[in-house]
Parts: structure tokens; C-alpha cells; sequence
């Protein structure tokens, strides 16, 4: 354990920790824009006391149980949260399940893009943020929020006869959802979608019983819209965290009817 570098660690990251990002209010009565030793050590279910002596660099040897809280009050992402385990002389496990919260940074950017249909999932699929471009494009968000769900098991579901292209987003999610489940082998997120689609889809139990694995990443993809007809549209992928969060942005070829398209849906929303 190097007490001197994890002090240093521990204070740096607490310093760059907005309040905001942990779920408290920003106030107004601070000096500093970080948090305080006693907001980390309330999150991280600790005494103020034993967190100022790791700040200190005079504490004790930290448990697992308390690097992971440290790791979860301090938003740590998973290469920084394995450093910190490996400053205090432990190896550091598995990653963390699955984040489900969108930070402010990136909801931000997802309203700044004002002429690019994007929107944030989690590694299971799970629809977490949109945008207004997106709405325009794709619609209202589904109900049910998992987009491997619906293309097997929602109102229109997947088919031998379906498009290649369906068949290509069903095989290559199956085998990013596989991938997931290796690499969060603890979410129960992961576990029950898995179990739910393998009692209800055939074809997605076929599909996850060839053992294929792969990670999403830009693709081209066909989308029929009802007024606007068949459109091209480039899928951007952005891994935005460690928690297994993607941004996923729709662009078009410059001059193209997808391209015209776009620029018409984002002069509706000024008008």
C-alpha cells in the first residue's frame, strides 16, 4: 500500500468531483468546486475521521468494501477505480454493473446537438437519454425501454423472411449482449434480460446459442420513414463510460436526400 500516492490520489479526485455529479446541490457557499472530506465520507458510508487520515496519508489499510464505496462516491471511472485498488495494494475485481445514470456532460451534449438524432444506451441495450432531433426521427421512445427486446419480442418481431439488415442488428446485438454479460458477469440486469429473451424468442435463443461476440461499433443502417421514405443514415458509436454507456449518433452523407432530410427536421423545431 503507498499511502503517500493514494492520499494524493483520493484528494485530486475528490477536487474534481462536482457535487452535482454525486447528487448533491452545488451551493453556494463553497471555496472550492469539489467536495468536501465529509460529503465523500457520507457517501462512501465511512467516518470523516478514517477518510481524513487516508487523505492524510496516515490511515489504515482500506478494505474492498471500502476502496469500491470510495470508487462509487468519487464517480470513479473503471481504469481509475482500479488504480485506486492497486494503490492501496489490492487487486481490483470485476467491473461495476451496469450505470444507469447519464451525466450531466453528456445530456448536455445531447441537447447542444440540435441537428444530429442521437441518444444514450447501456450495454444491455437499455434506452437511458434522447435528444429532440432523435424524437423527430424515430419518434416517441418505446414503452418498454430495451431495443434488443423490442426487436425480438415487441410489436413487430423479428422474423426468418425479415430484411438482412434486421437480421444483421439481430445478430450483431446478440453477440455485443453476450460480450456484456462476460464482461459485468454480476449485473442482474444483464442476467434477467437474457433469461426473459431465451423464454420468449426462438430466434433470439438461436442466435445466442452460436456462441458469437462482438462489440458495436459505426455501422450504416437503412431506416424507413413513414413520410420521408428509405433514408441512409451513419451510426456513430461513442463509449461515453466504463459503466458500459454508448452515445449513438445518426449522421448522413453531405448533399444526400438523408442529409436534406435531417436539415428539414431541424428546421422544424426552430419554427
Amino acid at each position: 500500500m503507498n499511502r503517500v500516492l493514494l492520499a494524493e490520489f483520493l484528494k485530486d479526485r475528490r477536487a474534481r468531483t462536482r457535487p452535482s455529479e454525486a447528487g448533491l446541490p452545488e451551493g453556494t457557499r463553497r471555496r472550492t468546486p469539489g467536495l468536501r472530506r465529509e460529503e465523500v465520507a457520507r457517501l462512501a458510508g465511512i467516518s470523516v475521521d478514517y477518510y481524513a487520515r487516508l487523505e492524510q496519508g496516515r490511515g489504515p489499510h482500506p478494505s474492498r468494501q471500502v476502496l469500491a464505496a470510495l470508487g462509487r462516491a468519487l464517480r470513479l471511472f473503471e481504469d481509475e477505480r482500479a488504480h485506486l485498488f492497486r494503490l492501496a495494494g489490492e487487486q481490483p475485481g470485476p467491473p461495476r454493473g451496469l450505470s444507469r445514470e447519464v451525466s450531466p456532460g453528456i445530456r448536455h451534449l445531447l441537447e447542444r446537438l440540435d441537428d444530429t438524432p442521437a441518444f444514450v444506451i447501456d450495454a444491455k441495450y437499455d434506452l437511458l437519454a434522447w435528444n429532440g432531433m432523435a424524437v423527430r426521427l424515430m419518434g416517441d421512445p418505446p414503452p418498454e425501454p430495451n431495443m434488443i427486446w423490442n426487436a425480438f419480442c415487441g410489436p413487430m418481431p423479428l422474423s426468418e423472411d425479415a430484411p438482412a439488415e434486421f437480421q444483421s442488428f439481430a445478430d450483431e446485438s446478440v453477440a455485443d449482449l453476450r460480450a456484456a454479460s462476460v464482461r459485468y458477469p454480476d449485473d442482474e440486469g444483464i442476467r434477467a434480460l437474457i433469461a426473459r429473451l431465451r423464454a420468449a424468442s426462438p430466434e433470439f435463443t438461436r442466435r445466442w446459442n452460436q456462441h458469437r461476440v462482438c462489440v458495436r461499433r459505426t455501422t450504416v443502417k437503412t431506416l424507413t420513414h413513414p413520410v420521408y421514405g428509405e433514408l441512409e443514415l451513419e451510426c456513430q458509436v461513442l463509449h461515453a463510460d466504463e459503466g458500459g454507456q454508448r452515445v449513438v449518433f445518426y449522421t448522413a452523407a453531405p448533399g444526400s436526400h438523408t442529409a436534406g432530410v435531417l436539415n428539414g427536421l431541424r428546421e422544424q423545431a426552430s419554427v
